[in-house]
């Protein structure tokens, strides 16, 4: 057992396979997979992104205390998690979702619940392997095209020194 940083004093149980050579935790169906907090705090988180007139703002009022750059990377990992597990739950569940957009707002009102991350674990609980974090417990959705940052700059001969 291990005590989880976000919510304060929340105990996950975590256990060892020896036929896979392990380890595994069994998290309670309210918390995030692969993220800190629980999942009706994402979806806030989310759906105020949703709201928002642009994610500067939305950044801007969920974490007043840390600076835009860095807000908005959280902001944007968040937004991106949830709505790739909500289209994938779209597609897992037709007879529940058929013709929603993979939207907090939208799925709310399909569904008329104010927790829809908690609701749609519960409904797709035979999928949560494959179903992306913080919603399921897959593998995080890959990038769609690889960051311009990401490749480095071919090393050369240092510049000349300057003389005078």
């Amino acid at each position: 057992m291990y005590v989880r940083v976000e919510p304060a004093g929340c105990w996950i149980a975590r256990y060892y396979c020896r036929t896979g050579h392990t380890t595994f935790s069994l998290l309670p169906e309210f918390l995030c997979s692969r993220l800190t907090g629980t999942l009706a705090e994402v979806e806030a988180v989310v759906a105020a992104a949703e709201a928002a007139p642009s994610q500067e703002v939305a950044s801007a009022e969920v974490r007043p205390a840390v600076e835009l750059p860095g807000a908005l990377r959280w902001l944007r990992r968040r937004t991106r998690l949830v709505h790739a597990g909500l289209a994938a739950a779209i597609g897992l569940l037709p007879g529940l979702l058929a013709g929603q957009v993979p939207t907090v707002t939208s799925i709310r009102s399909a569904l008329a619940a104010e927790a829809v991350l908690v609701r749609l674990r519960c409904e797709a609980v035979e999928h949560l392997a494959a179903l992306p974090p913080p919603l399921g417990f897959g593998p995080r959705p890959a990038r769609r095209r690889p960051r311009p940052t990401a490749l480095q700059q071919e090393a050369g001969p240092d510049p000349p020194a300057a003389t005078g």
